[in-house]
């Protein structure tokens, strides 16, 4: 897992509207405001989608932070994941784990990737991280962090 005052490695971040909108790069977000980036092993599956959820419904309570979520599926997996759930934030594709990879996030032997929330700040250094597989307490706990760190900028 990256510690914080790591570089947060860029990418690029798909518009999480149908829009004909360009993508614009984590970098670019993350110099205007907090980005919660979090990787997720699969859309559809129970704790998942309950993450998602989560993250959507703190929204309201997160003024000035982006969110996006990344994980190995599809693009097209996505879009009906974030129309299911009524998501309003981008999920990026990161099919071919290069992502993972670069985040740390990929758990052993390369297979799946580990539930981790990196919040980045806008000097474009990782802030503050979380990891847990199971449980979404140690990911809610960012939520605190980001809305200080949105306050400060």
């Amino acid at each position: 897992m990256l510690t914080p005052g790591s570089p947060a490695p860029d990418f690029a971040i798909p518009s999480p509207t149908p829009a004909p909108t360009s993508p614009t790069t984590l970098h670019t977000l993350a110099a205007a405001q907090p980005v919660l980036a979090y990787f997720y092993p699969a859309d559809f599956t129970p704790v998942c989608t309950k993450q998602a959820c989560t993250m959507r419904d703190a929204i309201p309570n997160l003024p000035g932070v982006a969110i996006v979520g990344i994980s190995p599926q599809s693009a097209d997996s996505h879009a009906r994941f974030a129309e299911k759930h009524n998501l309003a934030f981008p999920l990026v594709a990161a099919t071919d784990k290069s992502l993972a990879r670069a985040y740390d996030t990929l758990g052993p032997f390369g297979l799946v990737i580990r539930r981790t929330t990196y919040l980045t700040a806008q000097d474009q250094t990782i802030a503050a991280a979380a990891r847990a597989d199971f449980s979404l307490a140690k990911h809610k706990a960012l939520f605190d962090r980001a809305r200080e760190l949105a306050a400060s900028q």
